[in-house]
């Protein structure tokens, strides 16, 4: 095989035929069925992300346990959450390349090149802080500096699949 050829894609695993039924199953079809409830939803999955990290933030800062248990119970929703919308994307950044058509690694390509500029923009405004902590004279900013580091891995985790769950377009209507 030369440079310039291509492998043959490979055959869909048992995983993969799992994971596609499963990302395609219509169980949480109404809470994704239109443009507004996806938005919910992300905004939804936002604030309790949001409410997850302040609450380990929380946890670090004030040196208790009970806002980890708040995590904790957020957790199960937090899931629920991100199962709708992995519903809502059919699985868009969950299968491997192989599952998808030629639309889907299009979009997912696109989504995913979107959120790596929301990603890099807030690792800017996150060191643009960090410099004006510096200036300021703030000594301790090591652990602001594990904290900002712990939330730019979650948003460039993230990032791509609340922006996936916005770009879904409506499924066609029954005739």
């Amino acid at each position: 095989m030369t440079a310039r050829e291509t492998p043959e894609p490979s055959a869909p695993t048992a995983y993969d035929r799992r994971m596609y039924a499963l990302m395609n199953r219509d169980g949480a079809g109404p809470f994704h069925a239109t443009a507004a409830r996806r938005k919910l939803v992300v905004g939804a999955h936002v604030a309790l992300t949001v409410l997850m990290i302040g609450s380990w933030g929380a946890a670090q800062a004030m040196d208790r346990t009970w806002p980890l248990l708040v995590m904790i119970g957020l957790l199960l929703p937090w899931c629920l959450a991100t199962g709708v919308l992995n519903g809502a994307t059919h699985g868009l950044l969950e299968l491997r390349g192989r599952m998808l058509d030629e639309r889907q690694r299009a979009e997912r390509d696109l989504v995913r090149a979107r959120a790596h500029g929301i990603t890099l923009r807030v690792l800017l405004g996150g060191a643009l802080v960090f410099v004006v902590l510096h200036a300021l004279g703030d000594r301790d900013v090591t652990v602001s500096l594990s904290y900002a580091l712990v939330v730019a891995v979650i948003v460039h985790w993230l990032t791509p699949l609340w922006l996936a769950g916005l770009r879904v377009r409506d499924e066609p209507a029954d005739d």
